[in-house]
C-alpha cells in the first residue's frame, strides 16, 4: 500500500518542530494536497496545532502505549489522505530511556518506514552544525535521515556559513528559516497552549505557518514522501451497531483525548455527545460519560460556579452510572482544586483534594489492573502514561484503588485508579486499544441502560 509520508524530527525539544510541521502541512495543502497529521508520543496539545492547519483530527503514534502492531494498524488504517506528516517528539533518538530508542521518533520512523527530515537550531553555531548533523545520522546506522532543515538563521551570512560545513555532507538542505521571534509559540506546562483555549492562536498558528512555509522547498517535500517504502495493507475494522449512548466532555478545560479511543468507543457501539462542563447546563442523555484530561485549574472559578452541572454528575454517580475520567477529569471529581491560594470547590465524588504544585510529574506507567472495574474484567499488566503539575491531597484511607504502579507515582504510594460507585478515575492515561477497555466500558454502559 502507498502511503507517501515523512517524519519532522528535532535534535532536541524546543527546536521548532511543531511550527514547521504546521508550515509543511501549510505549504502541501497550498499544492493541492490534503494531509493527514500524526504526533509521536503521549501528547495531547501540539496535536491540536497540527490539526487547527490540516483541519483533520491528529492521531497518536507511541509505542509504549500502543504497542509496535497497533500503531502500525493505526498509522495505516489513519492515512487517508494525499500525504501524511509525523510530527516527532523531543530529541530524535529521545524515547523510554538513555540505553534503549524504545518509544522514541526514531522508533516510530522505523516503525512506519518513513523518511525523515531532521530539524536543527542553528543559533549560536556555523561550522559545528555539521558535526550535528553527522552525528544524528551516523549515530544509528539506520536513521532513515534524508535531509535537513536550519532554524533561526540569523544572517545572510550565517546561512552561508552553515551551508558551506554541511556542503561536504552531502545531506540536503529542505529548508533554511531565518530567526524571528516572531514565529515562536508560547508554552505552558507540558507543552504548548491548546488552540481550545486561545481562539486567536489558531490565527497565530495560521500566520506563522505562512511565513515559514516561504522557507521550505515543499517540492522535495513531496518528492521525499512519495519515496517512502509501501506498507502492508491493513484490514479496516467492522463497527458495531450502534447500542448505547456515552456523553463526552469536551471544552477548554478537558480536551485531552486520543482520537484512537473515541473511534474505539464508535466502533464498539457507543453513540458519542459531546457537552461543556464549563457552559452547559445540562448533560446530553446518556448511559456513560468520559471526561478526559486538560487543564480545570485555569477555569476552576467558571467549574465552580456550575453548580448545576456538578449536582448532576454526582448525582449520575451515586446513581451508579458509568463515568471514566483521566487526570484533569479525576481533579474535577474531586471535592476542590487548590491553585495558588484559590481553592474551587469541584464536584466532590472522591473523598480527596486537589493541590497544583510546581512540580511536573511526566512518567510512562507501567503496572497490574488489581481489582476488576467498569473499563476492565480480568486483572491483567498495562502501560499508559502520566502527566500533571497537581496531586491529590487528603485522600481517604478507605479509598479503593483499581491499579498498581510498578512505574509511575499514581495518586498515592503508586496506587492509581480510585472506584467509588460506578466511577473510575486515574491520573494515568489509557490507550483503549491496547487491551479490551472500550469494549468493556461499551458493555457496562449498556447494561447501565437496560436497569
Amino acid at each position: 500500500m502507498k502511503i507517501p509520508r515523512i517524519v519532522i524530527a528535532g535534535a532536541t525539544s524546543g527546536v521548532g518542530k511543531t511550527s514547521i510541521t504546521c508550515s509543511i502541512i501549510h505549504s502541501l495543502q497550498k499544492e493541492g494536497y490534503s494531509v493527514q497529521p500524526f504526533k509521536v508520543g503521549p501528547d495531547y496539545i501540539d496535536p491540536s496545532y497540527l490539526s487547527s492547519v490540516s483541519k483533520k483530527e491528529t492521531y497518536n503514534l507511541d509505542v509504549w502505549l500502543m504497542g509496535k502492531n497497533h500503531l502500525l494498524d493505526s498509522f495505516v488504517l489513519n492515512s487517508n489522505s494525499n500525504i501524511s506528516v509525523i510530527e516527532g517528539v523531543m530529541g530524535y533518538y529521545d524515547g523510554f530511556g538513555g540505553d534503549t530508542n524504545y518509544a522514541s521518533t526514531h522508533h516510530v520512523a522505523s516503525i512506519t518506514k518513513s523518511p525523515v527530515i531532521l530539524v536543527l537550531d542553528a543559533s549560536k553555531t556555523s561550522r559545528s552544525i555539521a558535526a550535528t548533523a553527522l552525528g544524528f545520522i551516523k549515530f544509528h546506522r539506520n536513521s532513515g535521515i534524508v535531509g535537513i532543515i536550519l532554524n533561526k538563521i540569523g544572517s545572510k551570512k550565517h546561512e552561508l556559513l552553515c551551508k558551506s560545513a554541511l556542503e561536504k555532507t552531502k545531506i540536503p538542505i529542505i529548508g533554511i528559516i531565518p530567526k524571528n521571534p516572531e514565529l515562536n509559540l508560547e508554552s505552558r506546562h507540558l507543552g504548548l497552549i491548546s488552540t481550545l483555549d486561545d481562539k486567536s492562536l489558531k490565527t497565530k498558528i495560521q500566520r506563522i505557518s505562512k511565513i515559514i512555509s516561504q522557507y521550505v522547498d515543499v517540492q522535495q517535500i513531496i518528492k521525499i514522501s512519495k519515496s517512502a517504502t509501501p506498507l502492508e495493507k491493513k484490514p479496516k475494522p467492522i463497527a458495531k451497531k450502534t447500542k448505547t449512548t456515552i456523553a463526552v466532555a469536551l471544552d477548554t478545560s478537558f480536551n485531552f483525548y486520543y482520537q484512537d479511543n473515541l473511534k474505539a468507543l464508535q466502533r464498539e457501539g457507543a453513540n458519542l455527545k459531546f457537552f461543556s462542563p464549563v457552559e452547559d447546563r445540562e448533560i446530553p442523555k446518556c448511559d456513560g460519560l468520559y471526561i478526559g484530561g486538560g487543564f480545570p485549574e485555569i477555569l476552576g472559578s467558571s467549574l465552580e460556579k456550575n453548580q448545576i452541572m456538578k449536582k448532576t454528575i454526582k448525582k449520575l454517580s451515586e446513581d451508579n452510572l458509568p463515568i471514566y475520567a483521566e487526570c484533569g477529569g479525576l481533579m474535577y471529581l474531586t471535592k476542590s482544586i487548590l491553585s495558588n491560594t484559590k481553592k474551587h470547590k469541584m464536584v466532590g465524588i472522591f473523598d480527596a483534594e486537589t493541590k497544583m504544585t510546581k512540580k511536573m510529574r511526566l512518567n510512562y506507567t507501567k503496572g497490574r489492573i488489581c481489582q476488576k472495574n467498569l473499563i476492565s474484567e480480568k486483572l491483567h499488566n498495562f502501560q499508559g502514561h502520566e502527566f500533571h503539575y497537581s496531586q491529590l491531597d487528603s485522600v481517604s484511607n478507605d479509598s479503593k484503588f483499581a491499579y498498581t504502579l510498578e512505574i509511575g507515582e499514581g495518586i498515592k504510594k503508586h496506587q492509581d485508579g480510585m472506584i467509588e460507585y460506578n466511577t473510575l478515575a486515574s491520573y494515568g492515561h489509557l490507550y483503549f486499544d491496547s487491551s479490551n477497555y472500550a469494549k468493556i466500558f461499551v458493555k457496562n454502559c449498556l447494561e447501565y441502560s437496560r436497569r
